[in-house]
C-alpha cells in the first residue's frame, strides 16, 4: 500500500517529464537548433557595422536564382548556385562598404546619365556587348530600344532581371568615378620623380662574394620549435591566422558492376521490341530515354557512329545499340524529309585586315592570296590553317568549323559556302568585314532531315549496387572508431587509399577531386567535431567518403604547425646565415678571392658592371635588394661586412660608380610613377574591404 502511495505522488511529476520531453522531441529542433530564437542566431555575416539577415540573404539569393532560371531555362546546378550565393554577397559588399565611401564623396549617377549610358551617345561596353548582332559583330542600338518598349509586356522575371542590369551599370559606373577620383588625386612630387631618376640611371660596377644558403646541407641544420615559436613571435604581422581544417579520407566508388551491364542490355533488348511495335514511337523513345533526344535530325546534328549508319537504315527497322561515352542508343528509322534551310560543313583560313588603311589591307590580301595558291599547288590546308589563320577557335583544328545552318555565317562567307553544290576548296578570296577568308567545303550542303527516334539509356549502379558499397562504407565507419582503427582499417583493404586534404577553408565546396561536399566541410568546422574524431558516412554524386579530422588551424590563435614548412625555412635559413658570416668575418685577406679561397667550397666571386638600383640582377644571386642596396651604398674601393641577403650571403666591394647626369626636367619618371599610382584598382578594393571589417558567416549556412 505504501509502494502504490509512493507511486501516485511522483505519477504528476512524471507526466509532466513525460509531456515536456514528448513536445521537445517534436518541435525541439525548431527551437534549439541553429536558425532557432534559442539556437544560434541567423546572421550570415556583418559588412560595415550591418547585421546580413539570413532571411534577407535568402530572399535575395531566390530571386538571382528565379532570374537565372529565366534566363537560362533551367535549374541552377550545386556549383552555380554557390556562384548566386558569391554574386549576392558581393553585392551586399557593394552595397554596405562601397555606398558608405560613395556617400561621403556624393557621388552619384543620374537617370539621366543613365539613360546615356543604355540608349544614348554613350553607351555602356556592357549594353554594348549583350545588344550585339551574332552576324556581323556589330553593335545595334536599334535592338535597344525595341526591347525597352517592348519591356513591359516581357515576364516579370525577365523585366526584374533587366532592373537587377540597369543597377549593376550604375555601381560600375560609380566605382569607375571613385577610381577616377583616386588616380586625379595621385600626386608625384618632384622628389620622388627625381629619387627615381636616379634609381634608374646612376650605375655603378660590384664585385662581390655569395655564399647561397644551399651550399649547407639543410639535414645539417636542426631547428627546434621553440626557435619557431620565437621566430612567429617576432613576425606575427607576417603570419596572419585563417581557419582551416585538415582530413584524411577513404572514398569508396559507386560504379556499375557486371550485373548493372547485364541488366541494362535486357533491358535494352525488351526497349528496342517496344520501339518496333509502338504506334507512336516518338512518343514511347521520349518516355523511356535517360537523355533527351529529337525526332528529325540533320546529319549536322547526329553522332558519328549515326552519321555513318543512318545512311545504311532501312525505314520501319530499329538499329543498335551504337554506344556513345557511357550511353547506350538504339534507333528507329522512319525515312527523309526536306528542310526549309541547307546545312553544311566548313574549314577557313582567317587573315584578319590591319588597320583601316589601304597598304595594311592590301597586306592582308596578298598574304591571303599567297596560300590560297599554295592550297590549289596540293599543300595541306589542316598544317597551313594552323600555322596561319587568325581565327584562333578554328586554327587549333586545322580550320575546322564544323556544321552551321544556312544564315549563320557573316553574309560573303555564307554565299560562297551555301553557293557551292559540292565540296572541295573555293577558288577564290572571300572577303567580309573579319578580314580575307580561304574556304574548303568539306561536307556538302544538304537539306535532308533523318526521322530517327532514339532511346538512350546510360549505364550507371543499381540501387542494390549502391545499398551494398554504402554497407562497405558504413561497416568500415563503424569498426573506425579511432584515428588509429581508420589508419589499420584502411590498410586491411587493399582497395582504399588514404587521401590528404590540408587547410580546407571553412567556405571550400570541394576537397581535392570531390566535388560539391559541403556537408564534409560543415561537419570538420562543427563545434561538436573532435581531433581524431571519424566521420559517419559521406554520400557525394558518385562515391560514399569516410573522413577523420587530423588538424585545425584557428584565426584567432595562429601557432607553428599553421606555417611550420615557411617557418623552418625562415630560421634554418637564419642559423646558415650566422654561421657562414661567422665564417667569412674570421678570415683575414687581402682580396675577394683570397676570402672566397679560405672559405672553401660554396663561396663565389661575381662581378656585376653597369648595373643600376632599380633594374640590378645579380648573376647567381638573382634580384636581391638588400644586396644591391648594400652595394651602391658602399664607397668606391670598400668592402662591407658579411650580411644576410634573400638566398644567401654577401660581402660586397664598390669597383666603381657613374653619377646620374644632372637634368632639368623630370617629367617622364614623374608620369612613370603617376601611371604606377593608377593601377590601385585591387589596393582599392581591398582597402575598402578591410576597412568595412567583413565578417563572413555563409560557411555556417550553406
Amino acid at each position: 500500500m505504501a509502494l502504490i502511495n509512493k507511486i501516485r505522488e511522483k505519477s504528476g511529476i512524471a507526466v509532466v517529464v513525460i509531456a515536456v520531453s514528448l513536445i521537445l522531441f517534436i518541435v525541439g529542433g525548431d527551437i534549439l537548433g541553429p536558425q532557432s530564437m534559442f539556437g544560434n542566431n541567423q546572421k550570415v555575416g556583418e559588412i560595415a557595422g550591418e547585421n546580413i539577415d539570413l532571411k534577407d540573404f535568402q530572399l535575395k539569393f531566390d530571386e538571382a536564382r528565379q532570374a537565372y532560371e529565366a534566363q537560362t531555362g533551367r535549374t541552377p546546378s550545386e556549383a552555380e548556385n554557390q556562384s548566386l550565393r558569391e554574386q549576392v554577397w558581393n553585392q551586399y559588399v557593394v552595397d554596405l562598404a562601397y555606398k558608405t565611401e560613395y556617400d561621403a564623396l556624393g557621388l552619384t549617377v543620374t537617370n539621366d546619365e543613365l539613360v546615356d549610358m543604355v540608349q544614348g551617345n554613350n553607351i555602356s561596353p556592357a549594353v554594348q556587348q549583350s545588344f550585339t548582332n551574332p552576324q556581323t559583330g556589330v553593335f545595334d542600338k536599334t535592338q535597344v530600344i525595341s526591347y525597352l518598349k517592348n519591356l513591359k509586356n516581357l515576364p516579370p522575371a525577365q523585366q526584374q532581371a533587366w532592373t537587377n542590369f540597369e543597377k549593376s551599370l550604375a555601381q560600375d559606373r560609380l566605382r569607375q568615378k571613385y577610381e577616377g577620383l583616386l588616380r586625379v588625386g595621385s600626386y608625384v612630387t618632384r622628389a620622388e620623380a627625381e629619387k627615381e631618376y636616379q634609381a634608374q640611371t646612376t650605375k655603378a660596377a660590384l664585385r662581390y662574394i655569395f655564399v647561397p644558403f644551399y651550399s649547407i646541407a639543410d639535414t645539417t641544420i636542426k631547428v627546434t620549435d621553440s626557435q619557431l615559436s620565437d621566430y612567429l613571435a617576432k613576425h606575427k604581422d607576417e603570419y596572419k591566422g585563417f581557419d582551416s581544417r585538415t582530413l584524411q579520407y577513404v572514398s569508396f566508388p559507386v560504379v556499375p558492376t557486371k550485373q548493372d551491364s547485364m541488366d541494362l542490355y535486357t533491358k535494352i533488348k525488351d526497349l528496342a521490341r517496344g520501339l518496333a511495335t509502338a504506334t507512336d514511337d516518338s512518343t514511347y523513345a521520349r518516355s523511356n530515354s535517360d537523355t533527351p533526344t529529337k525526332l528529325y535530325w540533320s546529319l549536322s546534328e547526329m553522332p558519328d557512329q549515326l552519321k555513318t549508319a543512318v545512311k545504311t537504315f532501312i525505314p520501319g527497322s530499329v538499329n543498335g545499340p551504337f554506344r556513345e561515352g557511357n550511353t547506350y542508343y538504339i534507333y528507329k528509322y522512319g525515312g527523309i524529309k526536306k528542310d526549309t534551310a541547307f546545312t553544311a560543313k566548313a574549314s577557313h583560313i582567317l587573315i584578319s585586315k590591319q588597320g583601316t588603311n589601304d597598304s595594311a589591307n592590301v597586306a592582308a590580301r596578298t598574304k591571303a592570296a599567297d596560300l590560297l595558291k599554295q592550297l590549289q599547288g596540293g599543300a595541306n590546308f589542316e598544317q597551313l590553317a594552323t600555322a596561319n589563320s587568325q581565327d584562333p577557335g578554328s586554327a587549333q583544328k586545322g580550320g575546322d568549323l564544323g556544321y552551321f545552318r544556312e544564315g549563320m555565317m557573316v553574309k560573303p562567307f555564307n554565299d560562297a559556302v551555301f553557293g557551292m553544290t559540292g565540296t572541295g576548296l573555293i577558288a577564290r578570296l572571300v572577303e567580309s568585314d573579319f578580314g580575307y577568308h580561304i574556304i574548303k567545303v568539306t561536307e556538302a550542303k544538304s537539306n535532308t532531315l533523318y526521322r530517327v527516334a532514339a532511346i538512350g539509356k546510360t549505364i550507371g549502379p543499381s540501387q542494390a549496387t549502391r545499398d551494398a558499397v554504402y554497407t562497405k562504407a558504413d561497416q568500415f565507419a563503424l569498426q573506425s572508431k579511432t584515428k588509429a582503427d581508420f589508419e589499420a582499417n584502411a590498410k586491411k583493404d587493399k582497395e582504399l587509399i588514404v587521401q590528404t586534404a590540408n587547410r580546407i577553408p571553412e567556405s571550400a565546396a570541394n576537397i581535392n577531386t570531390l566535388q560539391n561536399v559541403r556537408e564534409i566541410v560543415r561537419w570538420a568546422f562543427n563545434d561538436d567535431t573532435d581531433m581524431n574524431q571519424v566521420s559517419s558516412v559521406f554520400e557525394t554524386e558518385d562515391q560514399y567518403v569516410v573522413a577523420v579530422l587530423t588538424g585545425r588551424t584557428e584565426k584567432d590563435s595562429p601557432s607553428v604547425d599553421d606555417f611550420r614548412d615557411e617557418l623552418t625555412l625562415k630560421v634554418r635559413n637564419e642559423i646558415k646565415a650566422e654561421q657562414i658570416a661567422k665564417k667569412l668575418e674570421g678570415i683575414n685577406a687581402p682580396n675577394l678571392e683570397g676570402i672566397a679561397q679560405k672559405y672553401g667550397a660554396g663561396a663565389l666571386v661575381e662581378t656585376a658592371n653597369d648595373i643600376s638600383l632599380a633594374t640590378g640582377f645579380l648573376t647567381s644571386a638573382g634580384l636581391d635588394p638588400t644586396a644591391l642596396g648594400k652595394g651602391f651604398g658602399v664607397k668606391v674601393g670598400k668592402k662591407t661586412k658579411p650580411f644576410k641577403g634573400e638566398n644567401g650571403v654577401f660581402i660586397m666591394e664598390k669597383i666603381s660608380d657613374t653619377p646620374a647626369p644632372a637634368i632639368a626636367d623630370y617629367s617622364i619618371y614623374k608620369a612613370n610613377l603617376q601611371s604606377k599610382n593608377m593601377q590601385a584598382g585591387y589596393l582599392l578594393n581591398e582597402a575598402i574591404r578591410e576597412n568595412a571589417k567583413i565578417v563572413d558567416n555563409r560557411a555556417k549556412f550553406f
